[in-house]
């Protein structure tokens, strides 16, 4: 099974992206009112069961704000990209809770077949990686290798340089509901020759990167050697770990990376490009698999 097409809904997609309210709007030195949509933020918990001696026992593993929809590819792609589930063809199963009354599609449990995929330690190690309260960027780089993050191969993908700049107007031509609010970030998979083949929005960066990895998961497309992910702001430690753990050579940004994520591409062997945009781009890391002088943008 492939994964999701560019701009397909998969399960899990329930709730409203944008909400109408009224605003005050000043404009040309006169004021009015009118009605505007606004990009929706609700919290979203997403529980895990696992087999065991005693029957299956739920674990609660996070709440996270989220914009709903593609909501079983976030609960998926956020259980592996922070070792919480660390064999992806373990996921049995994603839903919404049944033991929740009323039903308001903000719980979501999983399961996994084998209880040796669940990584109990990560319940308290999760948030020790992705903090940035009192934890160093040499610590955290080493927390990442113990959850089992490896190096990403050479030579399963490169890009033109002319696609890489094109890339961020692919991906803006695909984020629906940033075209109505203005207030939700994305995240898009390209293959080699440039093409966006999926893209998800939320109100959260690193949601985004979750939902695209989370539909592959699902569809048993893991690991993603051959494709590169784009994302619509910066370019943080958090989204080069889930890039690194769901095998991408290549991380776009059309905003700026942070120190860490720049350290953490160059100790894992990622490409990372940011600032792009149909100008140019500047190169942080693995620049080889970058092709010169050709692609869609010369």
């Amino acid at each position: 099974m492939g994964p999701p097409r560019a701009g397909r809904s998969s399960p899990g997609g329930r709730g409203r992206k944008a909400a109408r309210v009224r605003v005050g709007r000043l404009r040309g030195g006169r004021f009015s009112t009118r009605g505007d949509s606004v990009a929706v933020e609700e919290p979203m918990e997403v529980r895990l069961e696992v087999p065991g001696d005693e029957g299956v026992r739920e674990h609660p593993i996070s709440v996270t704000m989220r914009t709903p929809g593609e909501d079983f590819e976030l609960a998926a792609g956020f259980l592996f990209t922070e070792g919480v589930v660390i064999d992806p063809a373990a996921v049995a199963d994603v839903r919404y809770c049944r033991n929740v009354d009323p039903q308001e599609y903000n719980v979501v449990t999983a399961s996994v077949r084998d209880p040796a995929a669940f990584d109990a330690t990560s319940l308290t190690r999760n948030f020790y990686v992705t903090s940035s309260c009192g934890v160093c960027g040499k610590a955290s780089l080493e927390a990442v290798e113990v959850m089992g993050c490896q190096p990403v191969a050479d030579g399963t993908f490169a890009v033109a340089e002319g696609d890489i700049r094109a890339l961020p107007d692919r991906l803006r031509s695909l984020q629906r509901t940033f075209e109505r609010t203005g207030g939700l970030h994305a995240a898009g998979l390209f293959d080699g020759d440039g093409r966006i083949t999926l893209a998800r929005e939320d109100v959260g960066r690193h949601n985004a990167v979750d939902k695209v990895i989370g539909a592959l998961l699902l569809s048993r497309s893991l690991p993603g050697s051959e494709l590169g992910v784009i994302v619509s702001g910066r370019s943080s430690f958090e989204i080069l770990q889930k890039a690194a753990m769901a095998g991408f050579p290549m991380v776009v940004a059309v905003g700026a990376p942070s120190s860490l994520a720049v350290a953490f591409a160059r100790r894992f062997n990622l490409t990372l490009v940011g600032f792009a945009n149909r100008d140019g781009y500047n190169v942080y890391s693995g620049g080889d698999r970058i092709v010169r002088g050709n692609g869609a943008g010369e």
